[in-house]
Order: structure tokens, then C-alpha cells, then sequence
């Protein structure tokens, strides 16, 4: 009779005991193995001045996607902002802003009706596997085709194109996209990230992609949207993406993707009126608070 009433203070010591010792091994078991990030390349854009060091500006000599741009090295349409002008990039924001400059004649002896700008890092910094990520915010707009991404140094598209981000004027949305070989142009490897109301591409957002020697995971706001891996790759031709790329930020107007798009036609190709008249009222631009790369130490 006394055992019964009392076994429990025998036996609940005992549980306890073996609780605390399931409990902390469990914790010891899941606590996760996090590497060590290490930043291999950072612009925050707190100079007065583009970053000549990191950053190389295009002008325009070949010519992509039909698009309605020629780039410049102007600070017309690459430049740095503060303060209000930065829109809440604390240290500084780079601007990439295309502008209207009727009959715009390039080296080569083309003429184009607008001028932009277009930056990378080739041949000053290029890496394999790691990420990359940069904070942005656009403005919207049918036609316009602002794109953060990769590119590697060989023949297109054998090593490799990673799109970041591009945003082809529906406000509400943006993309990601991989080539390479087999799959490039017309790639089956591109995704949409669709934003909540009020949190569209007129916000800052951060839009990065994993890259390790087997997979690309793209991440906007943190949040995973799209991966591509070598076995998906694999299916259409070759895996692109074992050699170092480059990074690029451009601005562009009009063009083979936002015309399937739009369908606008004229007066410019994929872009209407009403936004060559934003253009040409100083009303597009790009901002990007940074852009960072990391590797796992």
C-alpha cells in the first residue's frame, strides 16, 4: 500500500533524468553546422563616383535582343545618389537611368533613339560556386527590362548565364532564368516570383542566387522561388556552370522579351508611347542599394 502511493517519487526522479538527457542530446543532434560566409566582393555605392576598381561600363558596339538602347559611359546615365535621392539606401544608391537622345549614333554607325547603361565586373572580379545578391528597386513600366545577373567569359552560351532578376514591365512580377548549353534563348529554365499588393517592384527587394557546383537556388526577400540543378540541366545538353562568371547590372529598353510581352510593335519595339515618354521626362531608373558575394569558408 505504501509503494503504491509513493513509487512515483522513486520513478519520477528517474524520468526526469532520462528527459533531460533526451532533450539536450536532441538539441545537441539538431543544433545545425552553419559555415562561415565569407564576403569576397561588396559595393554599397557610398562614393561620390562609380567604382572603377570593381566596375567596368559597356558602350554599345554589339548589339543584343533588338533592343532600343545603346550603352554609354556617361554619368548621364550611371551615376551615384545620397540622402533623399537614394530613396532609403542608407550609404548610397547606384543609378542606372536610360535616357532619350534622338539619333544616338554608335561606334559601329548604328543610330538609336535612347541611351543607357550597362556595368560589370569582367576581368576584375569573377567566381565559381558561392552567392550572389544586391538590393533593388525599379521603376515600372511596359517595356522597360532592367536585369541583375551572371555571365561567364567563354562563347555564349557554353559557360553559362544566370538571370538573376530581370523585370520586363508588368510591375507585379519578376523573373529568373539560367542558360546554357542546350538550353539558352528560349530556355525551359525560367521562373516568376509574383508580389503581394503593395510590395510590388517600385519596393527594395533582395534577389540572390545559391550557386554550388550541382544546383542554382535563386532567393527573393530570403524566400527560395526557383532551382535549377545538374540533372535538370542535364536532360536538354551540358551543366554550364563549373567556370567563374561575372557580375552585370544593366538597364535596357524594349526588345525580344518584353515585346512577347506586349506586343507593341511601334513606335518602338516592345515599348509603347507612354513610356518613351517617361523615359524622355527622366522617369525610369534603376537603383541599387549593394550588391555582395559570399563564399562558404
Amino acid at each position: 500500500m505504501n509503494y503504491q502511493k509513493n513509487k512515483y517519487k522513486y520513478i519520477l526522479p528517474i524520468i526526469s533524468a532520462m528527459t533531460l538527457i533526451i532533450t539536450t542530446s536532441s538539441l545537441m543532434i539538431k543544433r545545425p553546422s552553419h559555415k562561415n560566409k565569407k564576403v569576397v566582393f561588396f559595393d554599397d555605392f557610398s562614393g561620390t563616383k562609380l567604382d572603377r576598381s570593381k566596375w567596368n561600363t559597356e558602350i554599345t558596339g554589339i548589339h543584343f535582343n533588338n533592343e532600343l538602347q545603346a550603352y554609354v559611359d556617361s554619368e548621364k546615365t550611371i551615376y551615384i545618389v545620397h540622402g533623399a535621392l537614394a530613396q532609403g539606401a542608407k550609404n548610397g544608391a547606384l543609378v542606372l537611368q536610360p535616357r532619350s537622345s534622338p539619333g544616338f549614333k554608335t561606334k559601329d554607325g548604328q543610330r538609336y533613339d535612347f541611351i543607357s547603361g550597362r556595368i560589370n565586373t569582367k576581368n576584375k572580379f569573377e567566381f565559381i560556386y558561392g552567392t550572389a545578391e544586391a538590393r533593388i528597386k525599379m521603376t515600372s513600366g511596359a517595356g522597360l527590362w532592367p536585369a541583375w545577373w551572371l555571365l561567364g567569359g567563354g562563347i555564349w552560351p557554353t559557360t553559362g548565364e544566370v538571370d538573376i532578376m530581370e523585370f520586363v514591365g508588368e510591375r507585379d512580377w519578376i523573373s529568373a532564368a539560367v542558360h546554357g548549353s542546350g538550353y539558352s534563348g528560349e530556355t525551359p529554365f525560367v521562373n516568376r516570383k509574383y508580389f503581394e499588393p503593395g510590395n510590388d517592384v517600385s519596393q527594395w527587394h533582395t534577389y540572390a542566387v545559391d550557386w554550388t557546383p550541382d544546383a542554382l537556388l535563386f532567393k527573393y526577400d530570403g524566400v527560395p522561388m526557383f532551382r535549377v540543378n545538374r540533372t535538370m540541366a542535364e536532360h536538354y545538353g551540358k551543366w554550364s556552370f563549373d567556370t567563374p562568371e561575372y557580375l552585370i547590372l544593366n538597364f535596357a529598353l524594349g526588345g525580344a522579351y518584353p515585346v512577347k510581352l506586349n506586343g507593341v510593335k511601334a513606335p518602338y519595339y516592345g515599348m509603347p508611347d507612354s513610356t518613351a515618354q517617361a523615359v524622355k521626362n527622366n522617369q525610369c531608373k534603376m537603383l541599387v542599394d549593394w550588391v555582395k558575394v559570399t563564399k562558404n569558408e
